[in-house]
């Protein structure tokens, strides 16, 4: 990867972080997501599955959403995810129907994620990061945890 692309994903994943903190601060689990077509912001989401009683409102999804509704189409092949946390099946089957171009990750959800089904779960063209902000992601997700639990 080119050091112009390393700084966007850096950039991007800062700002699906401040999602995520956005999540957090509303008792939400921290994940946060944005869909970027070229260097712009088109979608953007947190988890909202408290807020909205609603089992499918993951930061993926709302993202997706905002993005297809920007670009008045369903198909997202020139865009790009940034997401704190690896998306879970569904999420992942949304983004292969979205035919996502690339997908940026932060942490890997070891006991939810996507990866535990190989990465065939995702559209054949769409390209995988991962590891971006990968602390910075955990050290959240585990003070939201930690706090409840105690």
């Amino acid at each position: 990867m080119d050091l112009q692309a390393d700084i966007l994903d850096h950039y991007f994943m800062a700002e699906a972080m401040r999602l995520a903190n956005r999540a957090y601060d509303e008792g939400e689990i921290p994940v946060g997501a944005l869909v970027v077509i070229g260097e712009r912001v088109i979608g953007k989401g947190y988890n909202q599955t408290e807020k909205l009683r609603d089992v499918t409102a993951h930061a993926e999804m709302l993202a997706i959403t905002a993005a297809s509704d920007y670009l008045g189409g369903k198909y997202l092949q020139d865009c790009t995810l940034y997401v704190t946390l690896e998306p879970c099946v569904m999420c992942a089957g949304a983004l292969y129907w979205s035919q996502m171009k690339r997908i940026v990750v932060g942490a890997q959800d070891e006991k939810r994620g996507f990866h535990r089904f190989g990465k065939g779960i995702l559209h054949p063209k769409t390209q995988l990061t991962t590891g971006i902000m990968e602390e910075e992601s955990k050290a959240l997700l585990l003070k939201f945890f930690k706090a409840l639990r105690t």
